[in-house]
């Protein structure tokens, strides 16, 4: 996929995008960001971060009456496998298996987590 970099707050609207199977208005979009992630945002301040998302072809906009609505282009699964290829790429020099090593090492996983990922490595030989 390999799409252009967002910032964190173009990330929180994504997120609210993501996490909803259908379209979303700005209106929406509004509300979500600010309860769901305490943002005392508005409309307008919503409506600049759905437009460089559009232009940076992560999201399509469409008319319905009168709201705008907005429809995810970049789906949430290739685009987390891409942040964690490029994070894996920077820190690990692409080594994923130095990466899992680091999160065993430094207590981040707890005894559940750990015996979770265990199971999954084993289903993969």
């Amino acid at each position: 996929m390999r799409a252009k970099e967002i910032t964190e707050c173009e990330k929180i609207v994504m997120k609210c995008i993501w996490d909803n199977a259908e379209d979303l208005s700005m209106q929406d979009i509004t509300e979500m960001v600010n309860t769901q992630y305490g943002k005392n945002w508005k409309t307008q301040t919503v409506s600049t971060f759905l437009a460089r998302l559009v232009k940076k072809d992560y999201l399509r906009m469409y008319r319905k009456g009168r709201c705008f609505f907005y429809q995810p282009l970049v789906d949430k699964d290739e685009y987390k496998d891409d942040v964690l290829r490029d994070y894996v790429q920077f820190w690990d020099g692409g080594s994923m298996s130095a990466f899992v090593c680091g999160l065993f090492g430094k207590g981040i996983l707890n005894k559940a987590d750990r015996e979770e990922l265990k199971r999954k490595i084993e289903e993969l030989d």
